[in-house]
């Protein structure tokens, strides 16, 4: 129940009424309209109107329309084909990592890129992404090898050839079980 007195500006909640207040008897209040003419409503009826904000009902119907609308969910389909495709692939060969890998030992070398794998796979599991790609070349399988220790030491990593199509045999893929 607001409150009126006598001068105030008001507008009827459910018409396109607007006015300035000239009696109030009980809950019923008159208002004296832009054309001069006089109508009672209920004071539940009628809102005040502020000063220096107008809104018209028809804007207030505008905003009302607009709110009841269902909020539209952008919701990135992904195709069936992409869906088995890794999110994430790190390239593990050396002249990737390094500028100048000539200055570095095969043990600094071996060293550099399992640090590197270490680092991207933690990266992964803690951005919550299930499928990396470790392209480490060919070669004597050293390099592999160790990646295959190192991904022995996740409980929740399991590890396979990646695609032979898109990698060759040099690229290891693995999955990461993620607890959600």
């Amino acid at each position: 129940m607001a409150q009126f007195e006598i001068g105030d500006r008001v507008e009827a909640i459910d018409d396109v009424i607007s006015g300035t207040v000239t009696q109030i008897h009980g809950s019923m209040v008159t208002l004296m309209t832009k054309d001069g003419f006089p109508i009672q409503f209920q004071d539940t009826e009628l809102v005040l109107i502020a000063n220096d904000i107008r809104v018209s009902n028809y804007e207030v119907a505008q905003v009302k329309k607009e709110k009841e609308l269902p909020k539209k969910r952008n919701k990135k389909t992904i195709k069936p084909k992409e869906r088995n495709q890794p999110t994430m692939e790190v390239d593990l060969h050396i002249n990737q990592l390094v500028k100048n890998p000539k200055s570095l030992s095969n043990f600094e070398m071996l060293n550099l890129q399992l640090d590197t794998a270490k680092r991207q796979l933690d990266f992964a599991i803690g951005k919550r992404i299930q499928k990396v790609v470790f392209i480490h070349g060919v070669g004597e399988g050293v390099l592999k090898e160790e990646l295959y220790s190192l991904f022995r030491k996740y409980e929740n990593v399991k590890y396979y050839d990646a695609d032979y199509q898109k990698y060759g045999l040099g690229a290891t893929e693995i999955y990461i079980y993620q607890n959600y």
